[in-house]
């Protein structure tokens, strides 16, 4: 709330009794008996036109505000709750104009359910049998999955590299593959 200041010009121009910090105590006291005995119902109101029971405390002031400046403008003190439905639906709308249309409702939240993360220990444990279930397959395939899945060559890279067709890495890293499924020691995973 602001004070309004006065210079000497002001002061001369302006009538003695167009301000007085006593009128100013009586609209104060005035304006807050009102709230006091209304703001649960207005509260209500701003509760129906918003979703957020935070966003309509925001509004609800917002529209008290309005109302306490134009309070010495109000002629008839009954409709006040008339008048603060209006501020309130005014506002609302305004708020509604301005929104950034960067936030929508969805049936499924974008960001990624957290994982629980792994234990370490289990982790090792599966990194070491996958290591021994590799050192099982025929030298050839084994090369193969090294280079496609821990070196992270493409096929033609990996063809290029050992010195045979894509065809043959191809159907050598599936079978290799088939075999790592059947491997005993990775049941747990699956």
């Amino acid at each position: 709330m602001t004070t309004p200041v006065c210079t000497s010009a002001s002061k001369a121009a302006a009538p003695a009794a167009s301000y007085t910090p006593n009128a100013r105590y009586a609209t104060y006291s005035s304006f807050s008996s009102y709230v006091r005995a209304r703001g649960p119902v207005l509260l209500r109101t701003a509760r129906s036109l918003t979703a957020n029971p935070s966003d309509a405390e925001d509004l609800l002031q917002t529209a008290l505000t309005k109302t306490y400046v134009a309070w010495e403008r109000i002629e008839d003190h009954r409709a006040l709750d008339g008048y603060v439905r209006r501020a309130l639906l005014n506002t609302r709308t305004s708020q509604w104009r301005k929104r950034k249309v960067d936030e929508f409702a969805c049936d499924e939240l974008p960001e990624p359910e957290t994982v629980p993360t792994p234990d370490p220990a289990e982790q090792q444990v599966l990194h070491d049998a996958m290591w021994r279930a590799v050192m099982k397959l025929p030298d050839r395939q084994r090369a193969m999955v090294v280079l496609r899945y821990y070196e992270d060559l493409s096929e033609a890279q990996t063809a290029e590299v050992l010195g045979v067709s894509v065809g043959t890495v191809k159907s050598a890293v599936s079978r290799a593959l088939g075999k790592l499924r059947e491997d005993p020691e990775l049941a747990p995973v699956r």
